[in-house]
């Protein structure tokens, strides 16, 4: 079990690594470098050997490996990003790059996506280095850039440049699983990703006829471009669920004793109540209208207007989320992928599976473990191209009142010591018996 120091060592790598200001705007605005060089520096110090990786200068990877004692066993990647969204600082309570710890708090940028993940992760491998600890399987360690943006200086780059630092992988963990959901009836859930719906970021452009804005135009791009905006926008999409799915709302349905008809979904996501949240984003493909961009004059009907589009798809549901995108912007506006990754899913009768369960129950018994599919998307994407299957497991024991998911982004993002202590633990449990 992890040492006392380790759970010190939690708080003051995740404190630390909030300190160091890893922002990604996108478009390569951002450097990991100095987090990158923070973590490989604790792991050195653990006898590792980490490498630091950049496909263009300041957007640095970390990757370590720790031998195994059973060579036939496939490796276990464990990965987290070092990057982070933008945090504007006169909305926070606390300056999103304090680190501060006040309350049983750790306050800033991060808290939860996900330095608090890398430092659980540092804490383990340090205190395993100090109890001279193997593991069955080797266990590979990545730390990487860019995952809150396109991942092409990050993981994908480490898949398609550096895919021999991970040879022997067969399933990886990393972020968005295992948390404390509360139903608000005294029920805590623990959903362990076993899934991802796919990304589809789309940007559409319609084309028309330039004029004066007090003439008759019926090439109107503008108009155009919005009647296919509100086509999407207003898209009641199809039912379609995936093993992932069905696996979450049975298991959710045996929690609530209640009977399992898949037949109709919405029904039994509503008898579900606040836990059926976990679910309903997933049971169908999506797509959400987000940047609208035309025009430079009011007086000026342009000749092109534009708009950006997130889109998410379920597995094996991709060609008829590009029919149904055809169909809905029709033959005055064309769409293409901005950014476009794969669904996943992973089965959630492995024996991996059932190790993170028991990993969860030994420290939460009084906790319902149950599978669910991401509605977005994480490294395990870039990972999936080595052949890796992913699950999205970095677990926090969390009170009731404390919206996990809404600090995802959010204002005040924050996580308490003893979620921390709570992830050591069970971080520490699951990979000693992986």
């Amino acid at each position: 079990m992890a040492d006392e120091r380790a759970l010190d060592e939690v708080v003051t790598f995740t404190s630390d690594l909030i300190r160091i200001d890893t922002t990604n705007r996108g478009g390569g605005d951002c450097r990991e470098r100095p987090a990158a060089e923070y973590a490989a520096a604790r792991l050195a110090e653990a006898g590792l050997e980490p490498v630091l990786l950049e496909r263009v200068p300041g957007r640095a990877n970390v990757v370590a490996r720790l031998e195994g004692t059973d060579p036939s066993a496939g490796a276990l990647l464990v990965h987290g990003h070092l990057d982070v969204v933008p945090a504007e600082a006169a909305d926070w309570s606390v300056h999103p790059f304090s680190g501060e710890v006040r309350d049983g708090v750790v306050w800033g940028r991060g808290a939860v996506d996900m330095k608090n993940m890398d430092a659980m992760i540092l804490a383990v491998v340090r205190a395993w280095a100090r109890e001279g600890v193997r593991p069955r399987r080797d266990i590979v360690i990545a730390f990487t850039a860019d995952e809150e943006a396109s991942a092409e200086d990050g993981s994908g780059f480490l898949a398609d440049r550096h895919a021999h630092l991970f040879e022997g992988c067969t399933e990886g963990v990393g972020e968005s699983g295992a948390f404390t959901f509360h139903d608000g009836g005294g029920r805590q859930i623990y959903p362990i990703a076993a899934g991802e719906r796919g990304t589809a970021w789309m940007r559409l452009t319609a084309r028309g006829r330039a004029g004066h804005g007090s003439k008759v135009n019926r090439e109107n791009a503008v108009t155009r471009l919005a009647a296919a905006v509100t086509r999407i926008g207003e898209h009641q999409w199809p039912l379609r669920l995936t093993p992932t799915v069905r696996a979450a709302l049975t298991e959710l349905a045996a929690v609530y004793g209640i009977e399992t008809d898949l037949s109709d979904v919405d029904t039994l996501l509503d008898k579900l109540g606040t836990a059926g949240k976990l679910v309903e984003a997933t049971v169908r493909n999506s797509a959400n209208p987000t940047m609208l961009d035309a025009g430079y004059k009011v007086n000026v009907i342009p000749g092109e207007a534009v708009a950006h589009v997130d889109g998410r798809y379920l597995a094996g549901a991709e060609e008829e989320f590009r029919a149904t995108m055809d169909r809905l912007t029709g033959p005055d506006v064309d769409w293409e992928f901005e950014h476009h990754e794969v669904a996943l899913q992973a089965p959630v009768d492995s024996p991996t599976y059932a190790r993170m369960r028991a990993a969860v129950e030994a420290f939460a018994p009084e906790g319902h473990v149950v599978p669910y599919c991401m509605s977005g998307g994480t490294d395990a994407k870039q990972f999936s191209r080595l052949g890796i299957t992913g699950y999205g497991f970095a677990p926090l024991r969390l009170p009731e009142g404390f919206d996990y998911q809404a600090l995802f982004h959010g204002v005040d993002e924050r996580v308490p010591v003893e979620a921390l202590h709570f992830g050591v633990r069970v971080l520490d449990r699951f990979l000693r018996t992986a």
